[in-house]
């Protein structure tokens, strides 16, 4: 059996928004035969979701004669009732709270609520730091009693008006609200949408023309509303008029999100990415996601964003091999050979002793030459070009690479290996949309439309398993010791259902601290963060003890190599299953050990993580390309399972592509590792 090796979460990013309205009174009202939500949310001018916020058990159904809280209508405290006479004066009617909806401006805003923009600022603080995202929950201060427009109409002439670059992205204004940006070279999706604070889907929603296309000197819409034709032509002198009319949060917020019922398998990333936003942007809309996802549901998205899910068949590539097309890859590996041959006083053998980056490329390489090897013996027509991206972690000569070899005309390339360096090649063959695998980073980034993270990230990782354990219906508990902090602080933000157990004063495990978060009717998932062997032996000792009473599992989110030491025996871990997220699997079938055969026959050498990872990548590489299908179309058709690797691509909810395929690995009690099921 291979070492025990647990691949998981190094690092922890956690960031939460608040949501909360302002609810001063609310209703009581006895439900009567033949009411639904709908129909009640109907009667009180609220949404379902209003009434599932206060009631919380209603979204498994309402009971005859149950009373339900009922919220003020939204309408009874709107964000601004327009005045019944022309003074010039606006009361002080503002809410305390407004929730961003999709095309909102910090500008717009200012204006519905006659405030100052620097006042909106100045009431939250730093939430604003990073412009206005949607789903934000902003503190409304009150109005100043500045002079406000008044409902009568107004005349305005419809002008085009550039802003200098210098100042703002190069935009056009027309007096209609709409704003326009015209691209410039090396812009990106991704960076257009950055600077107006919106989403890359709201930006193809509004400019369907670069959902395929994203040609220099193309005028987009940034905001306002998609005019009749592409350019709009200053008019010198025709004015029409234009009436400003104040809307209700009611009003806005149905125009604008729309209910959706959670589905088995389901977690709030998958949901997030369906409709082009991020996790943080679901949760601040749906603040219960942060106790936890479940089955039912009822969650507030973006009204007509949600994107089809594309189906997938797994392994399909190798039945529809095209021999004919001929097409390029190439392979940009860290050899520094440069720096190899300009070191007097370390011989090969000697830097290869001591240089383990080296030895890492190497090993990465050697089973990428396995996998072009087995492409020839299927017959796929691929030239090969390998080349030293002579990198580093913040340097390399990727530039100097594109220019050389023409790399923006391949059909794909695999490296470098630092995520900084991937990225920038991404960048430079973004515009001819050539596919760049990153190997091996899990960092992430920047994002590009053609930058594919073959790595999972670890924040996938860490959902993974929690999505894992929470599916079984398990009870969930965690043993942090004192020096985990970042750990603790986690669960306490992103898994709030997770119960935390106490420590002695010394920082050490009490076994009835344990058990009285147990419970005989789950599964007991013991979440366990310590690289201390006292720890361990300790929490251990009390799970197995609890075994005869309880159903007991124990859970790792961090790599531990503590579990290795002799001290903890394998036969201690197997009994209670040890459960963790991993990148690889473990494959004793057939297929994988005629590759260690031939592996060992050239090598001398059983390969390692890094040698099959170098097949893997490169092998999946090769079969997309030998399809009829361009490589980005089998990454949303086909995900592919190779010798330890999964690669199942899902979009960003920005840009670009990340690898989803992770397992879930258990200690089995036949000392084996296995998938758990």
């Amino acid at each position: 059996m291979k070492n025990r090796i647990v691949y998981t979460i190094l690092c922890i990013f956690c960031f939460t928004i608040s949501l909360m309205a302002k609810q001063e009174k609310y209703i009581k009202h006895t439900v009567v035969k033949g009411e639904t939500i709908n129909i009640i949310a109907q009667k009180y001018k609220v949404t379902p979701y209003d009434i599932y916020k206060l009631n919380p058990d209603s979204q498994n159904g309402i009971q005859l004669d149950s009373v339900l809280l009922i919220p003020p209508s939204q309408a009874e405290t709107a964000a601004y009732v327009a005045p019944a006479t022309t003074s010039n004066t606006v009361q002080n009617t503002n809410p305390t709270t407004h929730l961003v909806q999709p095309k909102e401006t910090l500008y717009s805003l200012s204006k519905q609520y006659n405030i100052t923009i620097d006042d909106l600022k100045a009431a939250n603080g730093n939430l604003l730091d990073n412009g206005l995202k949607i789903g934000m929950n902003l503190k409304i201060p009150a109005s100043t009693g500045q002079t406000a427009v008044t409902p009568t109409p107004t005349v305005t002439k419809e002008v085009v008006k550039e802003v200098p670059k210098v100042v703002a992205p190069k935009t056009n204004v027309a007096a209609s609200g709409t704003t326009y940006h015209i691209i410039e070279p090396k812009e990106t999706k991704y960076g257009i949408s950055k600077k107006y604070g919106m989403t890359i889907a709201e930006l193809e929603r509004l400019n369907p023309a670069i959902a395929n296309d994203f040609p220099i000197g193309l005028k987009l819409v940034v905001s306002g509303n998609t005019p009749s034709t592409e350019v709009v032509k200053p008019v010198a002198e025709t004015t029409k008029p234009s009436v400003e009319t104040s809307t209700t949060s009611t009003s806005s917020t149905k125009k604008y999100l729309e209910e959706y019922v959670v589905k088995p398998k389901e977690t709030p990333a998958s949901i997030a990415n369906d409709y082009g936003i991020t996790e943080q942007e679901l949760i601040s809309l749906n603040p219960e996601l942060k106790k936890g996802i479940k089955l039912g549901m009822i969650l507030r998205v973006p009204k007509g964003q949600r994107k089809e899910p594309v189906k997938k068949e797994q392994g399909n590539l190798m039945k529809s091999i095209n021999t004919n097309a001929r097409k390029q890859l190439a392979l940009l590996f860290p050899f520094n050979i440069s720096k190899i041959e300009s070191d007097t006083v370390n011989s090969t053998q000697a830097r290869l002793k001591k240089d383990k980056f080296l030895n890492l490329t190497l090993d990465f390489y050697s089973g990428a030459l396995m996998a072009i090897d087995s492409a020839k013996v299927l017959g796929m027509n691929v030239d090969i070009k390998i080349l030293d991206s002579q990198e580093t972690k913040n340097t390399s000569n990727v530039a100097a690479l594109v220019q050389q070899n023409n790399l923006q005309t391949m059909d794909a390339i695999i490296g470098p290996f630092y995520q900084a360096n991937v990225e920038k090649l991404a960048e430079l063959v973004e515009s001819t949309k050539t596919p760049v695998i990153s190997p091996l980073s899990k960092d992430v980034g920047k994002k590009y439309s053609n930058l594919y993270q073959s790595m999972p990230s670890q924040e996938l990782l860490r959902t993974s398993i929690f999505n894992f354990m929470k599916a079984k219906g398990g009870n969930i508990i965690a043993v942090v010791d004192n020096k985990k902090g970042s750990v603790k602080q986690y669960i306490q933000d992103m898994q709030k259902d997770v119960r935390i157990v106490g420590l002695s004063e010394k920082g050490t495990l009490v076994a009835d601290s344990l058990k009285v978060h147990l419970q005989k009717d789950k599964l007991n998932y013991v979440v366990l963060a310590s690289e201390s062997t006292w720890m361990i032996l300790s929490t251990t000792s009390a799970m197995l003890a609890a075994q005869k009473d309880y159903q007991m599992q124990l859970v790792i989110l961090e790599q531990n190599e503590t579990l290795d030491f002799e001290e903890i025996s394998l036969n201690r871990l197997t009994k209670l299953k040890l459960l963790y997220p991993s990148l690889s699997r473990p494959n004793e079938s057939d297929e994988a050990n005629q590759f260690d055969a031939k592996y060992k026959k050239l090598n001398k050498i059983l390969p390692n993580q890094y040698a099959i990872r170098g097949f893997d990548v490169t092998f999946d590489t090769l079969m997309r390309l030998s399809q009829d299908k361009t490589f980005e179309e089998t990454v949303q058709s086909s995900p592919t399972e190779q010798i330890e690797n999964k690669f199942d691509y899902v979009p960003n909810p920005t840009y670009g592509y990340s690898n989803n395929g992770i397992y879930i690995l258990n200690y089995d009690t036949d000392l084996t590792i296995k998938e758990a099921q």
